[in-house]
């Protein structure tokens, strides 16, 4: 299953890759720009065909993925009579549409595999089943020692398959609401119906007082069964919405904050101590823990479909917000020189000057042969980091 789990990830990232590309392909071709290849893959040739201008292919190299618009720049030569289709020709506006495209593309593949997880699988929920009974009334993220009292739901009776039916005679259909009740019952009677083997029972019990951040709750020492419960179509939406937006946010957050993990990783890599989980890490060790995922005993069949999906989908919102950086070679770079042509034409009319020549961005090359660099320098060590102290996750 962790065999499978690797190559069902390689092969979302490669339908990942190729959407992007298909974004800037689709999008130019509507402008009439001239698209010489797409191709999956870089290195060697390894088969294609051609289809009108566009050779269509497989490379040896199966690390992603391109679209070659030709005219990129002024000094780019075209076929001749194709000149007027050169990309630096367009005007910004369509420049900006072809070059998001495809961080648009990804973002939309996000939204549409989770709204496959909210309302095709469902997401997991507590029941009203009771799995699991506390020994105690536990000291705050401490386990139970023999000081410790003992919770009040051992006290009253209550086991593990019990299922609540109602909590002070008001009816239990939603626990992930309903539990206020008992949060707010600190040192308080309730009065709890419970469905045992086919059996009603009634059974009162003070819920025990602990104090969160300064904030008394009531506690019982029941944990609740989980389940995967699928949402209906238009909470699907919302749900879909708020979480791709929460995902874009920390892409937004964790690319602020990777130089300063750097160090970490380094010293992980080094000295093999153990790697930070919420530090940064590639696509191999993506990979290994969505083998993990696949493999792991403790998930069911559609919980490890959940957990795959959602990687997928996290990868998305990352790679299209990160590709959106205002820095070459990336297609953030490329719109910001956009941009800046723009600007520059702006200030010329306003001084009643001819529209200045378009940025040559051959002639940033050495900027972007520096970022190129250091983006290659930190996907070695991230490898290195994958493979020599892989991270562990407990599923």
């Amino acid at each position: 299953m962790r065999i499978i789990g690797v190559l069902a990830f390689v092969i979302a990232l490669l339908l990942s890759v190729m959407i992007h590309e298909f974004g800037h392909y689709i999008t130019a071709k509507k402008y009439g720009m001239r698209v010489s290849e797409f191709f999956l893959g870089f290195g060697k040739r390894l088969w294609s065909f051609t289809r009108g201008e566009t050779e269509f292919g497989i490379k040896a190299i199966p690390a992603g993925g391109y679209c070659r618009i030709e005219g990129m720049s002024a000094t780019d030569e075209m076929p001749p009579g194709e000149e007027s289709r050169a990309f630096y020709k367009a005007n910004s506006g369509r420049k900006l549409v072809v070059l998001g495209a495809g961080s648009f593309l990804h973002f939309v593949l996000g939204f549409i595999i989770l709204l496959i997880i909210f309302a095709g699988i469902g997401t997991a929920k507590p029941t009203t089943t009771i799995s699991e009974i506390s020994a105690c009334v536990p000291r705050l993220n401490a386990a139970c020692t023999d000081t410790d009292p003992k919770s009040p739901a051992l006290l009253a009776g209550l086991q593990a398959g019990d299922v609540i039916t109602s909590i002070n005679g008001e009816p239990v259909t939603n626990w992930a609401t309903d539990v206020e009740v008992i949060r707010s019952s600190a040192g308080k009677e309730l009065v709890i119906e419970i469905d045992r083997n086919g059996q009603p029972q009634t059974i009162s019990l003070v819920a025990a007082t602990r104090v969160v951040d300064g904030k008394e709750y009531g506690f019982l020492g029941i944990v609740n069964e989980f389940t995967l419960v699928r949402d209906a179509p238009f909470t699907s939406i919302k749900n879909s919405a708020i979480v791709s937006w929460d995902f874009m946010s920390g892409a937004v957050k964790a690319i602020i904050s990777l130089p300063s993990k750097i160090p970490a990783l380094w010293g992980a890599t080094v000295s093999g101590s153990e790697r930070d989980p919420n530090g940064l890490v590639g696509i191999v060790g993506v990979a290994q823990v969505t083998g993990q995922a696949a493999s792991s005993d403790g998930l069911s069949t559609s919980e490890r479909i959940q957990t795959f999906l959602l990687i997928i989908a996290s990868l998305n919102f990352f790679v299209g917000v990160f590709n959106l950086l205002p820095i070459l070679p990336l297609d953030g770079g490329h719109m910001a020189v956009a941009i800046a042509d723009e600007v520059r034409a702006l200030f010329a009319r306003i001084r009643g000057r001819e529209r200045p020549e378009g940025i040559n961005v051959n002639k940033l090359a050495p900027f972007t042969m520096v970022v190129f660099v250091l983006l290659a320098a930190l996907t070695v060590l991230l490898l290195a980091a994958d493979i020599i102290n892989p991270i562990r996750v407990n599923f």
